[in-house]
């Protein structure tokens, strides 16, 4: 292919910050673009975007990620950028001031959008722990934040032991490790002593607010299996099952298609490094809450109380597998996940080893996963009226 995807992803997240450092780590990531000890953050832009390239980034819970997309032919100017500003940025006090601004509207965009704002502040009471904070931070904490505060975040997280250099494309392996040797590798390794607490003991909790919004926002879930766990893929599976993408869900099926009750609803599966959480979330009229309530569970309480019928379960998984082939070949979403499966796992399984996990799982398995997992008296749950 003519278009070579790749890019670094660093071991540190929103989950890192301590209390008073709320926001940090996606300031950062914002800042790395704002100048390096030799460019000017519109050299920064210019770098790809002039030979038709593009350059990104994001922050989530428990890594950062820059990531590049570029023609075979540029490719060296994409690993030489990202090393620069990853290993060499200087934080002028200048463009953090500029800086606050843009986020602090972000911010704002962001609460604005009940049926996002809510995952997060799911997050936050399932957890109760700095790995539950919004990603974006607090404005009045971000206002703080000096070149000092970053320049220590950046010193502390940004060891060269702890990222992973990632590439998808057709590049010639002898001249990649030269221009790795050459821009990623005049980075000094340190050590930080740093070593991630897990959350606490998990109590469900149940919470209301009133955000005047015209329609209600739900949402229900449970604190469920880490990425090492051996029931992962079976909740992967049935997660697919209850409120996947398709619109055969079962919960797609039960209160949209079949009740019209609600446009939007679904369930999402988010392992990390020791913990993970397993929402439902569904938006509808506040008359229709309790029957959409009713609904939902009774999904829930059918996969607990009956097992899947082999026809089904056969069904169930050549779906879900061909939906993960057609996700590889999005090739930057694929090149990502490359990435972030060698910093979690140390190596990346074909789809072919992931189809025979997946063709392992068995219907007594998915019930006993569903027991757990689904059970009422251990479910969370959070409403906006």
């Amino acid at each position: 292919m003519p278009v070579t995807y790749c890019g670094m992803v660093i071991n540190v997240g929103s989950r890192d910050e301590q209390e008073n450092q709320q926001g940090l780590a996606h300031f950062v990531e914002h800042l790395l673009f704002k100048g390096t000890s030799k460019r000017r953050s519109g050299h920064i832009i210019n770098r790809l975007e002039s030979v038709g390239g593009e350059l990104n980034a994001f922050t989530a819970k428990e890594e950062t990620v820059i990531y590049a997309a570029i023609l075979n032919e540029h490719m060296e100017k994409a690993v030489e950028l990202i090393g620069d500003i990853v290993f060499h940025s200087t934080f002028p006090q200048k463009e953090i001031d500029k800086e606050k601004t843009v986020i602090l509207d972000e911010i704002q965009s962001y609460n604005d959008n009940p049926s996002e704002l809510i995952f997060d502040d799911f997050e936050d009471i399932v957890f109760d722990y700095p790995i539950g904070h919004n990603i974006l931070g607090k404005p009045e904490l971000l206002e703080k934040y000096q070149a000092e505060d970053i320049r220590q975040f950046v010193q502390k997280f940004y060891l060269p032991q702890e990222m992973v250099f990632f590439v998808l494309g057709n590049v010639k392996e002898t001249k990649l490790i030269k221009w790795a040797e050459k821009y990623l590798m005049d980075a000094a390794n340190r050590k930080n002593g740093y070593v991630r607490s897990s959350p606490s003991a998990y109590i469900p909790k149940h919470k209301a607010f009133n955000k005047e919004t015209h329609q209600l926002h739900h949402m229900l879930g449970n604190r469920v299996y880490d990425i090492h766990h051996p029931n992962r893929i079976g909740l992967y599976l049935l997660n697919n099952i209850v409120g996947g993408p398709c619109m055969s869900s079962l919960l797609n099926l039960s209160l949209r298609e079949k009740h019209g009750l609600a446009y939007n609803v679904d369930s999402v599966y988010q392992p990390m490094t020791d913990t993970g959480i397993w929402s439902v979330y569904f938006g509808c009229d506040e008359e229709n809450f309790k029957k959409c309530e009713k609904l939902a569970k009774q999904v829930l309480r059918k996969l607990r109380d009956e097992k899947i019928s082999e026809h089904q379960l056969k069904k169930y998984k050549v779906q879900i597998i061909g939906q993960l082939a057609i996700m590889m070949e999005h090739k930057e979403n694929q090149a990502i996940n490359l990435g972030k499966s060698l910093l979690r796992y140390g190596k990346v399984d074909s789809l072919d080893k992931i189809n025979d996990s997946v063709q392992s799982i068995t219907a007594e398995k998915l019930q006993e996963i569903a027991c757990e997992v689904f059970d009422e008296d251990n479910l969370s749950t959070l409403t906006y009226y």
